[in-house]
């Protein structure tokens, strides 16, 4: 895999629920065999999302709406949502097509607080952060400060949240110790306050398309330049007309507030941290979406392709092979031995064995899932492996799974090939398909997924 297409979007939704379809949003059809060129992935971040003490507690075993409304449009494009964290009304997520489930590792998210200086989450930011087929990205939303004259607020929201953001994955455990960074949001930078125009003034200069010469006045912009505040990252140029404030259920200006690009996408590349490759990112639409009446903001969406290191593995040598890089992670690090019979009601072993060499973490787990399943969360039980696993007896001087049996490179010790593990008894059956998924998960909560079975049934031997 060169090449990955991400697809993103930002929308403050105002409190709103999803009544409009969100199709035109992803760039989708009605029909799921109409799409085009679908992406890699997608990332979503959204603003505002309704965050009252009784939706936030019924949200937190459920998906909110807009999430549900997503995952509803994406499931059956063969998307699986690795994702979401959520910071009061800042929601983030990340949708992966099913074929790069096995290729995903580390996956970890993170927040910060920025309302009434760190003790309220109604302003701050998420984030997520994995690898990929190499590399790595972190993905943030954030939503800072509001209002024209509260740019210093703005600033020093960001530099709280790059100072702030940790992660406890080696070499990656900032936003821009990364590969790729992606930051979206409403980020609420308005025209600079001595651009001395009123919003029906602003409004005519939309009117006549003198988008450009409005953007010179742009505060994010602004303080990029004097290197303030974004500096580090890069953004295309806007050719939309501003995105905020609008009247709700119109695509009217509402004149109390002076029309801003409040909602941005911005993005940096490391493009030398590999001697052997150049990683860019090509920027290939930044879009509004006007028809979008929801809340006062409109939708922005930006398509990107970036550069991937090629998954390489010579023997066990680590080693630049045809101007490629080398990871250490292939694709399947567990296989699972077919599953003939699985019982309702009654205990079930399984059996499985790493094909590469992998420490097992404390937390490591193995869920049960419907063979269809669109969720990394949406398991149906699970079991602990260190606590409930047993290892094979492995042979004497037998070399690591991971290596070619002429390497000079030895199995570690105490490091077994096969394990059995069982279950215990589902709490119900349900019809249809399963599969089992090993997920590797640290105490810091960093999870890959190492391992999918074939699908299997749930019979009861009293059929």
């Amino acid at each position: 895999m060169d090449d990955l297409k991400i697809y993103f979007a930002t929308y403050n939704v105002g409190t709103s629920s999803p009544e409009q379809s969100l199709l035109e949003m992803l760039s989708l059809s009605s029909n799921p065999k109409n799409d085009k060129a679908t992406p890699d992935f997608y990332v979503i971040g959204l603003q505002e999302v309704s965050a009252q003490p009784v939706k936030l507690m019924i949200d937190a075993f459920n998906d909110d709406p807009w999430t549900r409304a997503l995952k509803e449009i994406l499931a059956p494009r063969n998307y699986i949502k690795l994702k979401t964290i959520r910071l009061q009304g800042l929601v983030l997520s990340v949708y992966a097509l099913r074929k790069h489930l096995l290729n995903v590792r580390e996956i970890e998210s993170n927040y910060t607080r920025t309302g009434l200086s760190g003790l309220w989450g109604n302003k701050g930011a998420v984030s997520i952060r994995l690898g990929i087929y190499g590399c790595t990205i972190c993905f943030v939303n954030a939503h800072l400060s509001a209002h024209d004259h509260q740019l210093d607020d703005r600033i020093e929201d960001y530099n709280t949240i790059v100072k702030d953001q940790e992660f406890h994955v080696s070499g990656n455990n900032t936003i821009f110790f990364h590969d790729y960074i992606f930051w979206m949001g409403d980020l609420n930078f308005r025209l600079l306050e001595n651009f001395d125009r009123s919003p029906e003034e602003i409004e005519r200069i939309i009117n006549k398309g003198n988008i450009d010469e409005l953007f010179k006045h742009d505060q994010l912009r602004s303080v990029m330049q004097k290197k303030v505040a974004f500096s580090e990252l890069d953004e295309g140029n806007p050719l939309f007309p501003p995105t905020f404030k609008f009247e709700v259920g119109d695509s009217k200006y509402d004149h109390k507030r002076r029309p801003a690009w409040t909602d941005r996408i911005l993005y940096k590349v490391h493009p030398n941290n590999y001697d052997n490759i150049t990683l860019h990112a090509e920027q290939k639409s930044y879009i509004s979406h006007p028809q979008y009446t929801l809340s006062d903001h409109k939708p922005v969406t930006s398509e990107f392709v970036i550069k991937t290191p090629q998954l390489t593995k010579r023997l066990a040598t680590f080693t630049l092979i045809d101007s490629q890089v080398l990871s250490e992670y292939g694709e399947e690090v567990v296989k699972f031995d077919k599953i003939s019979n699985w019982w309702d009601n009654e205990e079930n072993c399984i059996s499985f064995e790493f094909l590469h060499y992998h420490k097992i973490n404390r937390d490591d787990w193995i869920g049960v899932y419907k063979a269809d399943f669109c969720c990394l969360d949406e398991y149906q039980t699970y079991e602990y492996v260190m606590k409930n696993s047993s290892p094979t007896p492995t042979p004497k001087n037998k070399v690591s799974p991971q290596m070619s049996p002429n390497s000079s490179v030895q199995n570690p010790e105490g490091f077994s090939k096969k394990y059995n593990i069982t279950f215990s008894q589902p709490s119900n059956k349900h019809d249809g398909l399963y599969r089992l998924i090993y997920v590797s998960e640290t105490e810091d909560k960093v999870r890959s997924v190492l391992g999918i079975s074939d699908a299997f049934t749930i019979s009861d031997k009293d059929d």
